[in-house]
């Protein structure tokens, strides 16, 4: 980042669990005025919670985080069963805390669920922020099954530098965790909408930036320009020496892709 941009000293983030679509989400809260609303992939919370605090921090940020209903142990929503209806949702959760000029911010499913968002044309989203996401369909770039890959096959694919990578969590049980069960109960088996990519076409006034990891081995950068050009406001951007996940990998180069889209309202 420029050495102009002041670094905040941090705030603790605040749980909070608020009421949405008839049930209860769960989210932390990073509180420094302008809002982001940024939204996990399958990797759960954890994959945004270094990037939440970077972005709070660097930008004066209200940064809110929340666990999709039904990961880490939180409740499912009655009704919320796919991504178009998790995404309506989230706007009501924006509606319930009354927050206006966010910027949606979502990577892999939180990329899909992010433009989802977009697509309900909510007075309140002004601009979404789709890095290495999901869901579209596109027939010369298919995304990389990653059904029964070990950790570590897992994270050659998904990291430009496998060093990088979180170690993965202690494995209990046999058969799919809850958070790969929440996943599939959104996204499908597929984990794509064969709708998605021509109702992309509908977002023709908010601004989009489509931002893509150059070393992603589930969703390489040809899905990701499919991504981008089925978008009419959309930007695409490349991140070097960065995999499925810049938030974890490389988030200063992620975080000054967002700063040159997202210009700073504070």
């Amino acid at each position: 980042m420029s050495d102009t941009v002041p670094a905040l000293s941090p705030r603790p983030a605040r749980t909070l669990s608020a009421s949405a679509a008839g049930g209860v989400i769960t989210l932390d809260d990073r509180d420094h005025t302008q809002p982001y609303l940024l939204l996990h992939g399958g990797g759960g919370p954890a994959t945004m919670t270094g990037f939440a605090a970077l972005l709070a921090q660097r930008t004066h940020s209200r940064v809110l985080t929340p666990t999709h209903p039904g990961f880490a142990g939180t409740p499912r929503v009655p009704g919320v069963d796919s991504t178009r209806t998790l995404a309506a949702a989230y706007v009501a959760l924006l509606d319930e805390l009354g927050l206006g000029d966010v910027t949606v911010i979502g990577n892999s499913f939180g990329g899909w669920l992010a433009a989802e968002i977009a697509l309900l044309g909510s007075p309140r989203v002004s601009c979404a922020v789709i890095i290495d996401g999901i869901g579209i369909e596109v027939e010369q770039y298919p995304p990389t099954s990653v059904a029964g890959l070990t950790p570590a096959d897992l994270s050659k694919l998904s990291f430009h530098d496998p060093s990088k990578a979180p170690a993965p969590p202690t494995a209990a049980g046999t058969g799919p965790g809850p958070d790969l069960q929440a996943l599939v109960s959104y996204a499908g088996p597929t984990m794509s909408d064969p709708t998605l990519l021509e109702r992309l076409r509908a977002l023709d006034d908010l601004p989009v930036h489509v931002v893509w990891g150059e070393s992603d081995g589930i969703v390489s950068t040809g899905y990701g320009q499919a991504y981008a050009a089925a978008i009419p406001t959309a930007k695409f951007t490349v991140l070097p020496r960065s995999g499925h996940l810049p938030q974890v990998e490389t988030p200063e180069e992620l975080l000054d892709a967002v700063a040159d889209h997202v210009p700073s309202r504070t």
